[in-house]
């Protein structure tokens, strides 16, 4: 008699938001890095939420009264409803966090609830900090739970080499290391709560 797997155990299915979509954002970088810490770990499934993606961003142009269609690809709501928690990719703009951002996190609605967010920013000497702690009052609209720690690389463009990866190696992966523990954690107790109650917030 095969014995199915205990919710606990089964990995936990990770969504990476990559917030901008400027021409040569330095998304890319920072992104490709943090997956690759991600997916150093067997209790996570990670997968890429890029909103420049073009079925993604021609869904999104629908909400600003576009007259496209998106692609037979699962929609963005659809996507975000099919995972266990989150992190967010952002950059810095001007004091705050990218428009396409905004727009991609009030287009999803009760797919959010009762799940967690984590964050990596970049930006200037700030690191990103301020467009964080402005998506934490937005999420926190939305019922999620945002993590504590975060991953911030201060002027990020010359803390990476030609090959993506950061200078200093140890300080950005025990700070990832430290977000995914608590990612881990919330993800899996807020998942085990909505299978044996669902949310009603």
């Amino acid at each position: 008699m095969s014995v199915m797997p205990s919710v606990s155990r089964i990995p936990l299915k990770i969504g990476v938001i990559v917030g901008s979509v400027r021409p040569g954002r330095f998304a890319d970088t920072v992104a490709r890095w943090f997956v690759s810490e991600a997916g150093r770990r067997d209790d996570m499934d990670v997968h890429v939420i890029d909103l420049s993606e073009p079925a993604l961003a021609a869904e999104l142009k629908l909400s600003l009264g576009d007259d496209g269609a998106p692609s037979g690809t699962p929609g963005l709501a659809e996507r975000v409803g099919g995972l266990d928690g989150f992190v967010v990719v952002t950059p810095e703009y001007n004091h705050g966090y990218p428009a396409s951002l905004k727009l991609a996190i009030d287009h999803v609605h009760a797919e959010w609830r009762a799940k967690p967010v984590g964050f990596v920013s970049y930006g200037g000497m700030a690191g990103g900090a301020r467009a964080v702690e402005q998506l934490r009052q937005v999420f926190a609209e939305l019922h999620t739970v945002t993590l504590r720690d975060t991953v911030a690389f201060p002027m990020a463009w010359e803390k990476f080499d030609e090959d993506g990866r950061p200078f200093d190696e140890g300080g950005p992966a025990k700070a990832a290391a430290v977000l995914l523990d608590q990612l881990d954690w919330w993800g899996r107790t807020l998942r085990e709560g909505r299978a044996a109650r669902p949310y009603g917030g």
